[in-house]
């Protein structure tokens, strides 16, 4: 595993091309958000995907999400109208995950099976935040819940001990929280609240 420390703040670009090198190669990524620390990889790498699900324990009803920088690629991802284009972006960046259809630009292996959905969420974190940037594309993204464990992964050396023979990259930030995002579905004709996390839903209920 590499193991990159970076400042939460001030995020060294050295550190962060680093990772984003490393992503670009096909490697795992464990990264810190403005929940949870998370593990993603490219959104079209099959492999690495399924590397994800074994670590996490996921089955094939799995809704997977993506994480992006901003709503500037959201057409490419999902199927928006302009009225929910304006509802996204007056409330991202947020800790919420946002269902939504799917285009065809999404790979099948990542849509729910029967919804043909895809999960779609625009993190404030600074290191989060550069990466994506650097990498100029989002990234496939769940958060780092172990499987049998209600709670994720907080605990650089824990995250290390743990993982460090199954994931390639581990972008460290120091201590991380045990919060996780709100998750919203609007692929129906109303929003539901699909569960309530640190993200503020009152613009969806």
């Amino acid at each position: 595993m590499l193991h990159l420390r970076v400042h939460p703040d001030n995020p060294q670009p050295r550190l962060i091309s680093q990772a984003v090198e490393r992503i670009r190669a096909g490697d795992v990524v464990i990264y810190p958000t403005d929940a949870a620390y998370a593990i993603g990889c490219q959104i079209g790498n099959k492999n690495a995907m399924e590397r994800i699900a074994q670590i996490r324990g996921l089955g094939p009803k799995h809704q997977y999400a993506i994480i992006c920088a901003d709503l500037s690629d959201i057409a490419t991802y999902a199927k928006v109208d302009n009225a929910m284009y304006r509802l996204l972006k007056a409330n991202t960046p947020a800790v919420t995950t946002y269902i939504l259809p799917a285009t065809s630009e999404v790979p099948r292996r990542l849509m729910h099976p029967k919804k043909k959905t895809i999960g779609l969420r625009v993190p404030s974190n600074t290191v989060c935040q550069m990466l994506l940037k650097e990498l100029g594309e989002p990234l496939l993204t769940s958060t780092l819940i172990l499987p049998n464990q209600d709670q994720p992964l907080d605990d650089p050396f824990e995250i290390e001990q743990q993982l460090e023979k199954r994931v390639n990259v581990f972008i460290d930030s120091g201590l991380g929280t045990l919060t996780t995002t709100s998750i919203v579905d609007l692929s129906g004709a109303n929003p539901e609240i699909i569960r309530r996390g640190v993200g503020d839903v009152s613009a969806f209920e």
